[in-house]
């Protein structure tokens, strides 16, 4: 049972990065007025590269590839996002409680990345010097 619900759970969270990365793509120029709307800089070159970075990253989680650093890196997405587009401090009334309400989900779906890099982190041993494998549990 915990290999099916780890697994669910992965798939899940890598949908959660693999459909925004392609919409990155298909809403383009919304993304960018958002991206703009922040006073970010380079965002086309951020943009293209958070949506390929997204992608790519989601695959690898569906695939159980690098699942901890992939897993690690998406958290670290997650926390560049929340401060920069979702500034809850910086707006008023509905709009800041909309904002609030996705900074603290993220904050959880930061977590929920942190939670499984540290499971795969914890199923790797280093047996020497250049070579790290899975543990036989």
């Amino acid at each position: 049972m915990n290999t099916v619900l780890l697994t669910v759970g992965r798939i899940m969270l890598a949908l959660y990065f693999l459909i925004p990365g392609i919409m990155k793509f298909v809403s383009w120029d919304m993304h960018i007025g958002l991206m703009e709307k922040h006073n970010m800089p380079f965002v086309p070159v951020l943009l293209a590269a958070a949506g390929i970075f997204q992608i790519v990253a989601a695959l690898l989680l569906i695939a159980n590839r690098y699942t901890a650093i992939v897993a690690l890196l998406l958290a670290g997405l997650v926390l560049v996002i929340n401060v920069n587009l979702h500034d809850f401090w910086n707006l008023a009334g509905l709009e800041g409680a909309h904002e609030m309400q996705n900074f603290i989900k993220n904050l959880g779906i930061f977590a929920g990345l942190l939670v499984l890099s540290g499971h795969y982190w914890s199923s790797l041993k280093v047996t020497n010097v250049n070579s790290i494998e899975k543990s036989r549990r």
